[in-house]
């Protein structure tokens, strides 16, 4: 029977681990194949681990602790390299993505298709604020990015053998894992779902995290603010030109008394921002092409436990 595994990265994420493994094991349950479940700890630094060193009493359940708090793109990245058979099932364990989909997932699947992806339809318990950020972020994603985006989605989805054969060879240290599931291709669909709010504890992902991750993943996969860049620079020279044409054309005509101070400084800030501008986004490529360049490993494994977790 095929075999698969249920990827869950987890920090700090004590307060709900029990009520999530509950709901997922009773998942598992109802499934017609052979499933385990495997928690990624990403350096937690309550008793996440702890719980889950308890949880691998079942054998159905394994584990890998890391060196540290290397991000939640790493632990996905762990997990995943870790599933050497069958296919794998990606959730977060603050219970917003409900494991009862899991069966939906499979199901398409089965189907035929290589990534089963979860969109969500409703977003409930986040604040309006911060649907419209992330509605403008996919959205933004959707036109800049060669590999759109799907919308209003995350990491929760099903991934084939070869869906994760391909995606282990992506071996990128910036990795925007969302980019990279769409980037591999295959067969795609979705399978949509409305989104609860958190159970207990709260997110990890406040509103500088959000845009960092919205950084890395417009610079991994979209070159359009280079483009943006050169294009609104060729317009600032332009219009500089133009402005100038205009000045000495004044002057030559009707002459020109000393004046103008107010104007000068408007178009000296004009264009240094721009080219501050233009710098910054240079810099961000430049750092990312750096980081890349050390070839460091991804992440460190310091503790593995139970059967998945060998």
């Amino acid at each position: 029977m095929p075999l698969l595994t249920i990827v869950v990265p987890a920090y700090n994420e004590s307060s709900v681990l029990a009520a999530f493994h509950q709901r997922v094991m009773a998942t598992l349950d109802t499934l017609s194949l052979e499933a385990c479940l495997l928690y990624v700890d990403d350096g937690s630094s309550d008793d996440t681990w702890e719980q889950i060193e308890a949880l691998c009493a079942d054998p159905r359940v394994g584990a890998l602790r890391l060196s540290r708090n290397f991000g939640k793109e790493a632990a996905l990245t762990a997990g995943l390299d870790a599933v050497t058979e069958g296919a794998a099932v990606v959730i977060d364990a603050d219970l917003q993505d409900p494991p009862e989909l899991i069966a939906e997932l499979v199901a398409q699947w089965q189907a035929g298709y290589d990534v089963v992806y979860a969109t969500r339809s409703a977003r409930a318990g986040e604040t309006r604020l911060k649907r419209f950020t992330a509605a403008a972020f996919y959205r933004s994603m959707e036109a800049m990015s060669e590999t759109p985006l799907p919308r209003d989605t995350g990491d929760f989805r099903l991934l084939s053998r070869r869906a994760l054969d391909a995606l282990g060879q992506l071996r990128e240290r910036q990795r925007f894992m969302k980019g990279l599931f769409t980037w591999i291709g295959f067969r795609q669909t979705a399978v949509s779902y409305q989104r609860e709010p958190r159970r207990a504890g709260h997110s990890k992902w406040n509103y500088w995290r959000l845009t960092q991750l919205a950084i890395e993943g417009i610079t991994s996969f979209s070159t359009a603010p280079l483009r943006l860049a050169t294009w609104v620079g060729l317009g600032a020279a332009a219009f500089a030109f133009v402005y100038g044409l205009w000045v000495m054309l004044k002057a030559l005509l009707w002459g020109d008394p000393v004046r103008g101070y107010p104007t000068l400084m408007v178009v000296i800030l004009f264009l240094g921002g721009v080219q501050l501008l233009a710098l910054g986004v240079i810099g961000e490529y430049l750092g990312r092409n750096y980081a890349e360049s050390k070839q460091r490993p991804l992440y460190f494994i310091a503790e593995r436990r139970g059967a998945r977790g060998r």
